[in-house]
């Protein structure tokens, strides 16, 4: 019966791992690209999840599971044109600041649009329940967040690695001068990569309100653990990010079953540990741009 606990807070571990994976992949590919450490990329997350209250509703949560994620990828485009577009070459402090006040603005706009109660949101009848396998027990809607977000990465990494849009965005994080060079404006690749970023978000927002609930501060609750998985996994190492998802939803969910409150504080622990051993990351590569 031990077993069958240690592996439900495996799984647990790797379905936390899973939604700061969505998170995490965006920031790193903004990062790695544009050189801009969004730190309004928690609000984005709040705002899919906003709008998958609001789209439920109107066209089920299927809809606004598919319909919620393009629209915030919709707002990540605009915001990239308006805002983000104007400091990829300027201290990165400028940038800094931009996406701090950014995500101010989005968590007092929802608090004055929706109200600083948290809006109610439950998981659809359909995905209601639990799976059932001998002794183990798991709910149903779980499975079909850790399901998504494995579709949604191997999406992603079939985007930036089998496509002739992802070989280039590979060369402008490694050498965008010689892209230039080459006569290839970075300029939509970079609104394109800010809109899958945010849209990943976006998604994130979608699954997690069922379960982490909806109010204006659960982007900023967010952010600092998506910003350790990507420290952990290395800056522009697309598997890095997948590995240190991984290692620290494991590493939480198993410091969990044996001490609460360490939970939280095992994957800055980890972080430190990683770091001492591996400065850059597991798997963080030598970009030219920022060093």
């Amino acid at each position: 019966m031990q077993l069958v606990f240690i592996l439900e807070q495996i799984l647990n571990g790797l379905l936390v791992g899973a939604y700061y994976l969505l998170i995490a992949l965006g920031l790193s590919l903004i990062f790695a690209l544009g050189g801009i450490v969004n730190l309004a990329h928690g609000g984005f997350y709040a705002i899919g999840a906003y709008l998958a209250v609001i789209l439920a509703d109107r066209i089920g949560f299927a809809g606004a599971l598919v319909a919620s994620p393009l629209a915030v990828g919709l707002l990540g485009i605009a915001v990239e044109r308006l805002l983000f577009r104007r400091f990829y070459r300027s201290d990165p402090i400028l940038s800094l600041l931009l996406t701090f006040g950014l995500a101010m603005i989005i968590e007092q706009g929802l608090r004055i649009v929706f109200g600083a109660s948290p809006l109610p949101f439950s998981i659809p009848p359909e995905l209601r329940g639990q799976i059932l396998v001998g002794d183990f027990i798991y709910s149903r809607y779980r499975l079909v967040i850790l399901a998504i977000a494995v579709a949604a990465v191997s999406a992603t990494w079939f985007i930036v690695y089998q496509t002739a849009f992802g070989r280039v965005v590979r060369a402008g994080v490694q050498n965008p001068d010689v892209v230039g060079a080459l006569g290839i404006s970075l300029a939509p690749y970079m609104t394109a990569i800010a809109a899958l970023g945010v849209g990943l978000a976006g998604l994130a927002g979608v699954l997690l309100a069922p379960i982490a609930g909806v109010h204006p501060a659960m982007g900023a609750e967010i952010l600092t653990a998506a910003f350790v998985v990507v420290v952990i996994g290395g800056l522009g190492s697309f598997w890095g990010v997948i590995a240190a998802a991984a290692l620290v939803g494991v590493v939480r969910g198993i410091t969990i079953y044996f001490n609460p409150s360490w939970g939280e504080a095992s994957m800055y622990l980890l972080m430190a540990v990683v770091l001492l051993v591996r400065p850059r990351g597991l798997l963080g590569e030598r970009i030219q741009k920022f060093e």
